[in-house]
């Protein structure tokens, strides 16, 4: 593959714009912003109907994206910068992949990767179509928008004559090939448009820039960028804005912003601190060259921020160093533009780019930091369409003329910051949000949160339901595949979450939520109505009446099958029931599980403990037998001095006896997985307690617990202790080793080692949480063959035993895990004994309009118990990798006849950026691995990627797939491709040959 871009020629930008538009979108964008009826603001002596646009970056170096932008609603574009090096030369220096924007944002990239000449180009191109766009589709003044330059990286490749030429032609275009080529092509084509005239289009101005916005290397001298600067006012006459890099704070004020903030892990030194322009050199030079344009009536500012560069720890990117930007960037950019605010009374015009969007944009403009351009967020889920959400909420700010930059203001967004969940990291990393699968060719959209989900539940299915209110409905859809919808719609660990696409956008779709709504709204109504499937002759016996048990008994009861389920406890539901706090979970709801699987007629008989399963099974005639027994063998905590109280006999011991043990006043948790959170709240509420101290080897980041459950214990007020090792309890005092981290190895994660220094933390009662183990011993006196890990030995496709006729399934057959694992153990257990497969998977049912409609919105969930609506449906439209390519190389078709709509990736738009990899939900990266339209035969030479180029205009093509190269004709039905392959190569040559440049 080549990762050199091909412009697209005007008349061919034009024209898929005209003919896209027509099927609905423009450059896959399905929805616009109209700025109608607006006042516009002024700068630059220039009207601005919005103050908002795309940075100088991957948004602004083609005329497709700047399109997409203006679409979208931006109005202030921030042109990608260009300087003396570009083309292949630049392009041989930049590592590839070069952009993540997973959460916080790194790129290696720099300028234009196009050559100056045809940056140039691309610019002017996307100056014409914006303008037409305005007026053909109601879009807004075309003469309300602005373009900026942004040129560097010193004075000497400035005044190089091809960057020269490119900032005097940016200034007057008017006897520039490319501006009488436009012009031309639309004065030849005015009858494509309805209300293009030729006056429109002899008005388009050809002074297309009168700003510029300067871009320096880190280490410029002080002397060069006034140089640079100066030059641009007065033989340019240019209005002018400086960027400002975050080490203008020094390096111990940036360290310990991004410490306070969660970036702890984000790896710099002071060597640009001390390298790049000094504050106290930065003020007296900015305040010279605000004098000097003011001489000239021009305007003068300064851009903040230019790069962060920080190391690549983590192999982000191929490249040793990387820039930083997007959130993390927030809070450094906000406290320069504090201390310049301060210094210049707020008389010094800031254009601000560093972590802006949706969340923060209005108190940025309400400030008196504009024009705010941006990346990271278009980088993202939703794309250039997030423009649009942004552009309507500063609507009403539009008109209110700039006076100056309000400190206090800018103040108060900097400690906000500090506590913004939009800003802040959480405390532990992000979860892998791909799935282990492989992208295929066709058909790919895909539900992650259902692939991710252990029974694969309809989430996207019930969850329309609970919003249309039709709870009964929604429970039935759960119960299909779910038997416990109170337990898992109170406590599941929901890794289904994790995966959601939503995360990408603010958070992810309360699907736990909705879960619990339609378990509490519905289950009055299903509970009477459960009837048996039918009658199957088989008795089933399950020991252990915990999660994994019940739904054994639930889905073998519903196919008819006479099921009796044993336990040693007086109350089924295992260690949900016995164990678990109430705070998490209502005893009642509890049982509310346990009678849905009664419902369909399974028989608990508790307080009997099964010890000889062969009598057991010859006793009552069982044809099979499922072992549920869990995961309650000690992992014990070993101290030179004393001991410590086991975590599930302390949970136990506390629901036992409603929270009054005697534990003293202070309490230390040993442990950091989820039941440690439990543990240690418990205790909170434990009478007499005053203080709970959790202590853990490494720090929170690296800490095993659910982020969410370790939220709701900082927030009860425990007290962390970390990179601490107990090894004695003695005197009311727990000794710890104090550990030391390393640096992060090769596989992301960070080694402790101990120190010699030793903290005493006082304690009374020690609660060790580190594990729980299977007890191997019951399995091997009933003749189950077992792990060296105490497991028993099974088989995969049915969790049967070595015995036959005897399956496991839950914490007691695979360790300690979660409910909805206990639940999917139990399944196919059952599914073996039925010899059917349980449940049927419901695609999402819902429309294109209603999708897309949410697409580029970001929304926080409702607090409290409400349903969320904020739901993408996946798998009937996913699309990220053309969400987030800033290119469009990733583009959706319609194939005839084919739900599904189809990606295909467009080779000659694309760079390898590698942003679509991150985003997309299989273990893929779509510009490699989706089929791909080559712009010409010979570029497939270039590439791997199995895709087509046609090599006529008669429909004949090239196709590759798996390697293997075959000719083939559109609409050739003796085909050896695969249809649905053919099927794609048909419907690009007929319905979408504007792609075919």
């Amino acid at each position: 593959m080549s990762d050199i871009m091909t412009p697209i020629p005007f008349d061919r930008l034009m024209n898929r714009i005209l003919v896209e538009h027509q099927q609905g979108a423009v450059f896959g964008m399905q929805k616009c912003y109209q700025a109608k009826n607006l006042q516009p603001n002024t700068l630059f002596g220039r009207k601005l109907e919005g103050q908002i646009g795309p940075a100088a970056g991957p948004n602004t170096q083609l005329a497709q994206n700047i399109v997409a932008s203006y679409y979208g609603g931006a109005r202030f574009f921030e042109l990608k910068t260009v300087q003396k090096m570009d083309g292949r030369e630049l392009a041989a220096c930049v590592a590839k992949p070069c952009i993540t924007a997973e959460d916080e944002c790194y790129n290696c990239e720099w300028s234009t990767e196009l050559e100056v000449p045809q940056a140039y180009a691309e610019y002017v191109k996307g100056w014409f179509a914006c303008k037409v766009m305005a007026k053909e589709y109601d879009l807004g003044d075309p003469d309300a928008f602005q373009f900026n330059i942004s040129v560097g990286y010193d004075l000497e490749g400035i005044k190089l004559p091809k960057v020269d030429r490119f900032i005097n032609e940016m200034k007057d275009a008017k006897d520039t090939e490319i501006f009488k080529e436009c012009k031309a092509w639309l004065l030849a084509n005015l009858d494509r448009f309805r209300k293009v005239t030729k006056e429109d289009v002899e008005a388009i101005q050809s002074e297309i820039i009168n700003s510029v916005t300067v871009s320096t290397l880190h280490g410029c001298p002080p002397s060069e960028i006034e140089a640079i600067a100066s030059y641009l006012i007065q033989e340019k006459h240019l209005h002018t804005f400086v960027k400002c890099n975050p080490t203008l704070l020094g390096y111990e004020t940036a360290r310990a912003i991004l410490d306070e903030m969660g970036y702890d892990y984000i790896a710099f030194t002071d060597f640009h601190f001390k390298d790049d322009l000094q504050y106290s050199d930065a003020v007296p030079m900015l305040k010279r060259l605000q004098e000097l344009a003011k001489s000239l009536n021009l305007a003068f500012g300064v851009k903040i921020t230019n790069t962060f560069p920080v190391d690549v720890k983590n192999n982000e990117l191929p490249s040793q160093e990387m820039y930083m930007s997007g959130k993390s960037l927030f809070a450094l950019s906000m406290s320069v533009a504090k201390m310049l605010t301060r210094d210049f009374n707020g008389s010094l015009r800031i254009s601000f780019s560093g972590g802006a969007d949706y969340f923060n944009i209005e108190r940025i403009v309400e400030a008196g930091i504009w024009p705010v351009t941006m990346a990271t967020t278009l980088l993202k889920t939703g794309g250039y369409l997030r423009f649009i959400q942004m552009a309507e909420l500063l609507e009403k700010n539009l008109a209110k003329p700039w006076e100056k930059v309000e400190l206090s203001l800018v103040e108060k967004m900097i400690a906000d910051a500090k506590s913004d969940k939009h800003l802040v990291k959480p405390v532990k990393p992000l979860p892998n949000r791909k799935s282990d699968k492989k992208v295929p060719l066709v058909d790919c959209y895909t539900m992650p949160c259902r692939d991710r989900c252990p029974i694969h539940q309809d989430i996207t299915s019930y969850g329309r339901l609970v919003n249309e209110g039709k709870f009964q409905e929604a429970l039935e859809v759960i119960l299909d595949k779910n038997p416990l919808p109170f337990m898992t719609g109170n406590i599941c660990t929901h890794t289904c979450q994790s995966a959601c696409t939503r995360n990408h956008y603010e958070t992810d779709v309360q699907i736990r939520t909705n879960k619990l709504i339609a378990a509490r709204g519905g289950y009055d109504a299903v509970l009477p109505g459960l009837k048996q499937e039918g009658a199957v002759q088989k008795k089933v016996g399950v020991i252990g009446a915990g999660p994994a048990g019940i739904s054994a008994a639930f889905f073998l009861a519903r196919a008819g099958v006479e099921v009796h389920v044993y336990d040693k406890d007086a109350v089924a539901g295992g260690v949900v029931a016995n164990v678990i706090p109430g705070f998490r979970i209502p005893a009642e709801e509890i049982q509310k599980d346990v009678n849905l699987a009664k419902q369909y007629g399974a028989q608990f008989h508790l307080g009997q403990e099964v010890s000889d399963i062969d009598a057991f099974r010859k006793e009552n005639n069982f044809d099979a037998v499922i072992i549920a027994i869990g995961a309650h063998k000690e992992a014990p905590l070993v101290l030179e001095k004393g001991e410590a109280y086991n975590a599930l006999h302390f949970l136990a011991d506390f629901k036992a006896q409603d929270g009054k043990l005697n534990l003293g006043k202070n309490v230390v948790v040993v442990g950091a997985g989820n039941t440690a959170m439990d543990v240690a709240r418990a205790a909170k509420r434990n009478a007499g307690v005053e203080n709970v101290y959790l202590v853990y080897r490494r720090t929170k980041r690296y800490m095993p617990a659910d982020q969410e459950e370790l939220e709701e214990a900082i927030e009860e007020g425990v007290n962390f202790q970390e990179l601490l090792a107990p090894f004695t309890h003695e005197n009311g005092k727990l000794l710890c080793h104090r550990m030391v981290l390393s640096d992060v190895d090769a596989s992301g994660r960070r080694s402790v080692k101990e120190s010699d220094e030793v903290v005493e933390i006082p304690c009374d009662t020690v609660i060790a949480s580190i594990g729980e183990k299977v007890d191997g011993a019951f399995y091997e006196k009933n003749g189950i063959a077992v792990t060296d890990k105490g497991l028993p030995v099974l088989k995969k496709e049915s969790n049967e035993t070595s015995v036959a006729g005897v399956y496991a399934a839950g914490d007691g057959a695979f360790g300690a895990s979660v409910i909805v694992k206990a639940i999917a153990d139990a399944k196919l257990a059952c599914e073996a004994i039925l010899n059917k497969t349980i449940g049927t998977d419901r695609p999402s049912q819902t429309t294109d309009e209603k999708i897309y409609g949410k697409k580029g919105n970001l929304v926080e969930p409702e607090k409290g118990l409400n349903p969320d609506k904020r739901c993408l449906a996946c798998d009937h439209i996913c699309e990220n990798c053309c969400d987030v390519c800033p290119n469009r190389a990733n583009f959706a078709i319609k194939v005839p006849g084919v739900e599904m709509h189809q990606i295909i990736h467009v080779d000659y738009m694309c760079n390898e950026c590698g942003n679509c990899e991150t985003f997309c939900p299989y273990d893929s990266a779509p510009y490699k691995e989706k089929f791909t339209l080559f712009h010409r035969a010979e570029e497939m030479e270039d590439s791997t990627n199995d895709g087509f180029a046609f090599v006529d205009n008669d429909g004949n093509a090239i196709v590759r797939v798996g390697g293997e190269k075959m000719n083939y004709k559109v609409g050739d039905k003796n085909t050896k491709l695969f249809y649905r392959l053919a099927e794609l190569v048909d419907t690009v040559y007929n319905d979408y040959s504007y792609l075919l440049i």
